[in-house]
């Protein structure tokens, strides 16, 4: 890497853009933080970049702050996609080893899994990023690396990740108008997973989901390997339009109801709360509710997405069986007692899962997805010496379709 290389991570919300931006020490060799930003999002619903315009704007000045606070220019950034639209599906691969000594080469690898990679799409979807779960020498599967085994077919079995094109193309507009490059783009659920997870998880096997604004995205890991992904068009955002509705107030009101009182189990006593309008918004009448009122409204949605992803995880797991349990992360997670409410739920552990790697962001749920952007683009440029290959195509990693997609 070079010594001065900024890594920016672009993480694009429905309620809110953040950016982070660090640098490699070259002495410690770890990744610190220069500087972050958050700015308001406007454009974006459920995760997807409906109004290119409206999005390229808010990106413009947030990008534009964090170069005044870190007074150095940025040319690049790493971004996040979300959205219902997303979605993964396994594939697989065969080819007749090549060499004459049947010495399976990276070639090889390469071949087979272009192969398993021709599947059918419709028109307007494209994959994203290919990850491959076994290769197959010979019929004897569970081979992480064949480089240098011998036999004489090798087959390869893939997770695709593919998304709808026109979405891709909103949210690569959005941020080429704003005159940045963009270097890398990572489903949020993978760029949350690279920050939050450890490798010992990933092994035995663990689900992250990351509680945003307008969705919540979902990965699923075993034996070290991606093995499912889905994303919900439900978040925090939709807890707030049910207080809104249930309590009979505005969403201000009610996403301040949401932040000082709510829970996703009743805690204490069933008190009584009053909000008084502010003097700006006239003489309105007092909110009264009770503890009980407002947990009820937002155990029911929260309990709807665990719902959701344990059938996902029964896609995979029949039993629903996964040993290193359910990691939450996101600023959904940050409501109290939802730890709690998904053992309940999901009959899992679970914790909550802080961004690691980067200094001083550590205690931040809300800065997983940001913070796992750069930890992603690090190791990318880590292994490629600062320059974008085709593919990627290291032991257990993802082989990656490299967008960065310049400036027109």
């Amino acid at each position: 890497m070079a010594k001065n290389y900024i890594i920016t991570g672009l993480d694009i919300g429905t309620s809110e853009i953040k950016v982070l931006a660090a640098v490699k020490n070259q002495e410690t060799q770890s990744l610190d933080v220069l500087g972050q930003v958050r700015y308001p999002s406007f454009g974006v619903r459920r995760g997807i970049v409906v109004t290119p315009e409206e999005v390229s704007a808010r990106v413009t000045q947030a990008l534009s702050q964090l170069q005044q606070e870190i007074g150095q220019k940025i040319e690049d950034v790493y971004i996040n996609i979300s959205g219902s639209h997303i979605f993964s599906t396994p594939s697989s691969g065969s080819i007749v080893v090549s060499r004459a000594d049947q010495t399976i080469s990276d070639e090889d690898k390469d071949r087979v899994i272009h192969t398993a990679q021709t599947f059918s799409l419709p028109s307007n979807k494209e994959i994203l990023n290919i990850f491959p779960r076994e290769f197959i020498v010979d019929d004897q599967g569970q081979i992480k690396d064949p480089a240098g085994m011998h036999g004489l077919r090798l087959g390869v079995k893939i997770i695709a990740l593919c998304a709808f094109s026109p979405f891709l193309k909103n949210l690569t507009s959005s941020v080429l108008e704003s005159g940045f490059q963009v270097s890398d783009i990572t489903p949020s659920a993978l760029a949350s997973a690279r920050a939050v997870l450890t490798p010992q998880q990933k092994e035995t096997g663990v689900c992250v989901l990351d509680m945003g604004a307008g969705t919540t995205d979902m990965a699923i890991y075993e034996e070290g390997d991606l093995v499912h992904l889905a994303v919900f068009p439900i978040g925090s955002d939709l807890i707030t339009h049910d207080i809104a509705v249930g309590l009979k107030t505005d969403l201000e009101i009610a996403e301040q109801v949401k932040r000082e009182f709510g829970a996703c189990i009743l805690i204490g006593g069933d008190k009584k709360e009053t909000i008084t309008p502010p003097k700006e918004r006239g003489n309105g009448d007092p909110l009264i509710f009770t503890h009980k009122m407002l947990v009820k409204i937002i155990e029911a949605r929260v309990s709807e997405i665990f719902g959701l992803a344990m059938d996902e995880i029964k896609k995979v797991s029949p039993k629903g069986m996964l040993p290193a349990g359910v990691v939450l992360t996101g600023g959904g997670a940050m409501l109290p007692k939802i730890i709690d409410l998904a053992k309940k739920e999901m009959k899992l552990p679970a914790r909550i899962g802080l961004p690691t790697g980067l200094a001083g962001i550590n205690s931040d749920t809300t800065l997983s997805t940001a913070a796992g952007l750069v930890l992603e683009a690090a190791d990318l440029v880590k292994n490629n010496r600062g320059i974008m290959p085709v593919l990627q195509t290291g032991i257990g990693g993802k082989i990656k379709k490299i967008f960065k997609v310049f400036i027109p």
